[in-house]
């Protein structure tokens, strides 16, 4: 068993993101590539903001992602409890060691830790007032991802608030020494915390794990400037689980924002990510969030599903959606027409307007591609053809009714696509969707005569 262990911990202060998805990953990525342990801790201090739905949405997110922790809640482990809300006595003592050692005291009703070195009163200008300033060297942070970093720390700073809850950094930091934590991997945005937490292990008279502090991951061009927040759409995972997406391409996905395998791949099964992945391989560059490119690596995930997988999937997206139930009437039609539609969509969520004519007949038509079909040739004329041709016509395979089109097209000295626009529309209302024979075998004869014949009624 390796010695590594690494923590993830979220506050259940509002929805679950892009940005602590990807943190949770990374740190998942690093346990399970070097055998160490994954530990979920919940920073849940903060009582005014803190809610249940949230905490729950942690938990949901990361079971879906297939993020597994070995310590945390619901999970147990030897470091308990691991909720920051349940450890106020391990804080407290851990204050008052810092007390005893003349590293903290009390002024103003909080709790200050304080730097060790000289001290002298200045006149801070952008504060209006005389501070204190200590004379410290600036602290070295040796970071796996970004290298050398220094910063200056010359000030004591609060650990406790005057109300008496602790601060961020002080409980961050005893947490991570009683957990044993080795690697801290978390974003770029908490490298100006670290000076203060390695201040505070020297405080308690302990070495700091490693540090690892991953890219940020920025907006694409269409989304505007900076950093993804969680106002931007596309930005929590929640949205992605409602849109059905494969939580196996959001996780290859969000493994390759900030990290290369060393090659061009992006399509990779999990086990492989797990066995290449390491901190030498994330960039310092900030990475670029690409909706597009995401719903591309989504669409290759599902046109590689088992036909019984998929079906599954979109029997289950069925059953969300209003009046979906009418869609699922007939087990083998829909299966038959989900098949159809697998190699066509991007995202699950597409199945209820893509395949709609399949189980309606009152589907939509659409204005702009009925004017483009209506204004080439005589497609009345082709509808009267079909409809004269297509009852003796054999509909048992797509072979079949192509070969009973094409012989169609031949006889009138036309082409196949001279009857397939005005067909395609009549039968489904656009110019999208599989091949008009796979449509015309899976609708049947009945209904796409029908069809036909309505449609040239009403034009």
């Amino acid at each position: 068993m390796s010695h590594v262990r690494v923590r993830f911990a979220p506050s259940p202060t509002g929805f679950f993101h892009i940005g602590s998805a990807r943190t949770a990953l990374f740190n998942w990525l690093y346990a399970r590539h070097t055998g160490g342990v994954f530990i979920l801790r919940i920073e849940d201090t903060d009582k005014e903001r803190n809610r249940d739905q949230f905490l729950n949405l942690i938990y949901d997110s990361l079971t879906w992602l297939g993020l597994d922790w070995d310590e945390g809640p619901k999970a147990g482990g030897a470091f308990g409890p691991y909720r920051q809300s349940e450890r106020g006595e391990i804080y407290r003592a851990a204050v008052q060691k810092l007390v005893a050692a003349g590293r903290a005291y009390e002024k103003d009703g909080a709790i200050w830790f304080k730097l060790l070195g000289e001290r002298h009163e200045v006149y801070d200008e952008h504060r209006k007032k005389t501070v204190t300033k200590v004379g410290v060297p600036p602290v070295v942070i040796q970071d796996l991802i970004r290298g050398r970093v220094e910063r200056v720390e010359d000030e004591d700073f609060v650990i406790v608030r005057s109300d008496g809850s602790p601060v961020f950094h002080f409980v961050n930091v005893v947490d991570d020494i009683a957990m044993k934590v080795t690697h801290i991997i978390r974003g770029e945005d908490h490298l100006s915390n670290t000076s203060k937490h390695v201040l505070l292990y020297d405080g308690f008279g302990v070495k700091p794990p490693a540090f690892a502090h991953i890219p940020l991951i920025l907006k694409s061009p269409e989304m505007g400037q900076g950093k993804m927040s969680k106002r931007d759409k596309g930005a929590l995972i929640e949205e992605y689980q409602q849109r059905h997406f494969l939580p196996e391409a959001l996780v290859n996905y969000l493994s390759l924002l900030g990290w290369n395998p060393g090659d061009n791949r992006e399509k990779m099964p999990i086990a492989e990510i797990v066995q290449l992945f390491d901190l030498p391989g994330v960039n310092q560059s900030n990475a670029k969030f690409d909706g597009k490119k995401l719903g591309h690596m989504n669409m290759l995930y599902l046109l590689e599903q088992p036909a019984d997988r998929f079906a599954d999937l979109a029997r289950e997206y069925f059953r969300q959606q209003p009046g979906g139930f009418a869609a699922l009437a007939d087990e083998a039609y829909f299966r038959e027409v989900m098949l159809l539609a697998q190699p066509k969509i991007k995202s699950i969520d597409e199945l209820a307007a893509y395949t709609v004519y399949f189980f309606a007949d009152d589907f939509p038509i659409d204005a702009k591609v009925k004017e483009k079909v209506m204004a080439k040739g005589d497609p009345k004329a082709r509808l009267d053809e079909l409809l004269a041709a297509l009852p003796a016509a054999d509909f048992s395979s797509d072979a079949a009714i192509e070969e009973a089109l094409k012989r169609l097209a031949t006889e009138k000295g036309l082409g196949f696509g001279d009857y397939q626009a005005v067909a395609r529309l009549a039968v489904t209302g656009t110019n999208a969707g599989p091949s008009i024979t796979a449509i015309f075998r899976v609708l049947g004869k009945e209904r796409v005569l029908r069809r036909l014949g309505a449609f040239l009624a009403g034009n």
